[in-house]
């Protein structure tokens, strides 16, 4: 029996959303990893520091019993978002701050409208050491959903960055070469996550036979020579792209409908879809460092100190999940056989 053991991971995008959805979706996270970036888009959505150490508290309560997992906590830009909104959440200990374009995903109708006018709040996250996280595409409906990650990068992306040049920021959830490439070219200071779903599907897996909603996220999959670039980029080990699985839970009946909500619930078995690939790409030695280590080293947080063992044995992501309050879930990919499985983790590591 073939095993793995690397350095406990962390997940650096997630969404835990709220409420009784954190019964289900902290102790999914908290099975493996050991940090997470948390997204901020509940409604109303999270704006300010008090609003975050709030929402923290509520999924510390959900931590299964002894758990050590740890919430890095975010702060959702707005329009009205100030400068002493910055200042009060370094002080409160708020690790980023997460750009949407409004309407680019789900609960972000209140996000960022004009990016220039934030401008004065880069400068005081760059001041105060606060990351930006972006979800980078535009909104314009006359711009095709297959282009809106190239074109925000050439509209807004570049820009930020130039004018910003000590300011971390993280192009959130990858999907193009475009992406990969801009990633690589760009100052020490720009990294990028990469998610389950792009780098194991391209957009054929969404359309083909008819529509897939558990398929269905944004950025959206894109064509398979995207996901070949995405692919290559893990398998190079290359230390500016990290795990980031943007797990996002949703109930299945609001999947199934016109509502079209989008994300993949990929928490439950997120390391081992990870697992999956870095082996069919013949790079399982370059799993840890992706998974473990570039993503802390990028924020400027120790590495863990504690391992997890995978052992390779096949087993099939179950059909649903079920809610206390009795709401059905669908996972990503739910029925479908994996060959990595999690046995043991949070083992303590040997010194390096």
């Amino acid at each position: 029996m073939q095993t793995l053991t690397i350095r406990t991971p962390d997940d650096w995008h997630l969404h835990f959303r709220d409420n009784e959805m954190l019964a289900e979706t902290v102790p999914a996270t908290a099975r493996c990893f050991q940090r997470a970036i948390v997204m901020p888009n509940l409604v109303p959505p999270v704006v300010n520091a008090s609003m975050a150490v709030a929402y923290k508290q509520r999924i510390e309560a959900a931590r299964p019993t002894g758990s050590s997992f740890e919430p890095l906590m975010t702060l959702f830009l707005t329009n009205t978002t100030s400068v002493q909104d910055i200042a009060d959440a370094k002080a409160a200990g708020v690790t980023a701050c997460k750009l949407y374009p409004a309407g680019a995903t789900t609960n972000s109708d209140a996000a960022v409208k004009g990016i220039e006018a934030l401008y004065p709040v880069f400068e005081a996250m760059e001041a105060h050491g606060l990351l930006l996280l972006i979800h980078g595409e535009v909104t314009e409906s006359h711009i095709d959903i297959f282009d809106r990650e190239k074109v925000f990068i050439d509209t807004h992306l570049s820009p930020i960055v130039a004018a910003f040049p000590n300011l971390k920021v993280v192009f959130e959830h990858i999907t193009t070469a475009d992406a990969a490439a801009f990633v690589v070219d760009a100052s020490a200071n720009v990294g990028a996550t990469i998610t389950p779903q792009h780098l194991l599907l391209n957009r054929n897996d969404l359309l083909v036979g008819g529509v897939r909603p558990h398929n269905y996220c944004l950025p959206v999959l894109k064509r398979n020579t995207h996901q070949k670039a995405l692919q290559n980029v893990v398998a190079s080990g290359n230390t500016k792209f990290f795990l980031g699985t943007d797990s996002a839970p949703h109930a299945k009946h609001k999947k199934e409908n016109a509502c079209g909500c989008a994300g993949c619930y990929s928490a439950w078995s997120a390391i081992e879809f990870y697992a999956e690939v870095f082996e069919q790409l013949g790079a399982l030695d370059k799993l840890e460092g992706f998974a473990s280590n570039y993503g802390a080293d990028f924020y400027g947080l120790p590495r863990n100190n504690t391992t997890m063992t995978l052992v390779k044995e096949a087993w099939t992501v179950p059909e649903q999940v079920t809610l206390a309050d009795g709401t059905d879930m669908v996972p990503f990919y739910a029925g479908q056989t994996l060959q990595w499985k999690l046995q043991d983790t949070f083992q303590t590591r040997s010194a390096d």
